[in-house]
């Protein structure tokens, strides 16, 4: 998962710069609007509606995009996303998880899967690969709202079960009926998180070789790229000189 997170960090920072942004904001809209829909349109009382505000806020996405999105919910001008969740094994034998918000099942399914065809990868059956991934709430800080020791002693107090702190952030771990408490505990001490939300974490990293890792990344950034994708996930690393070479 190292290397997946640090290829993420590589390509949001290209992408900041470029057309990718619209195609962001976009998703996060979708997000805000499935979330609000689903619960109350009140970030305090919706845990993933606040989530979901966390992460476009993040992003410097407009105050007037989110609440536009979350007004869209409560309109009859609202489409009906159905969330899907595709499983699959990318080059070198790599799980991949791909979560969508979809108002066409038909076309996303069709779109995912010539994607894993088309780059050395397949899609299977539901369930093929997610039990070698843990589901768990994640909270992040930047680094400097927080001594890595503060960080700690405050998440194990509001129920966390780890923490991994570096010169990139906090990031806390924890059970996912926990997230919402965990979150608040923390937001009290620390002021608002940089996200929050629940994750897939795989139990364990699959070591790929440069070549497939290339075409492994090729894959991911071509389902990220697509407008139904809200998330991927997937168990590998990557060698430090390919993580060189797309810094470069």
């Amino acid at each position: 998962m190292a290397g997946h997170s640090q290829f993420k960090n590589i390509m949001h920072k290209k992408g900041r710069a470029d057309a990718a942004r619209a195609k962001l904001f976009g998703k996060l809209a979708r997000e805000i609007t499935v979330s609000a829909k689903l619960g109350m349109p009140d970030p305090a009382f919706n845990p993933r509606l606040r989530a979901a505000m966390l992460a476009a806020r993040a992003e410097n996405m407009p105050k007037d995009n989110i609440e536009r999105a979350i007004k869209k919910s409560q309109g009859g001008e609202g489409e009906n996303y159905d969330e899907i969740r595709y499983e699959g094994y990318g080059p070198g034998g790599v799980a991949i998880i791909v979560e969508a918000l979809t108002d066409n099942r038909n076309r996303t399914a069709s779109e995912v899967r010539s994607y894993f065809t088309k780059n050395g990868g397949s899609l299977a059956e539901t369930g093929a690969v997610s039990f070698m991934f843990s589901r768990m709430g994640v909270v992040q800080y930047d680094a400097d709202k927080a001594s890595a020791n503060a960080m700690l002693e405050a998440a194990i107090e509001a129920g966390a079960e780890d923490v991994s702190s570096s010169a990139a952030g906090h990031e806390v771990i924890c059970a996912p009926e926990s997230l919402h408490e965990v979150a608040r505990a923390l937001e009290a001490k620390f002021g608002e998180p940089r996200k929050s939300g629940l994750m897939w974490r795989p139990q364990n990293s699959v070591p790929v070789g440069d070549e497939e890792g290339e075409k492994l990344l090729k894959l991911i950034e071509t389902l990220e790229d697509n407008d139904d994708v809200q998330n991927v996930y997937a168990n590998f690393e990557i060698s430090d000189a390919l993580l060189a070479k797309l810094s470069a």
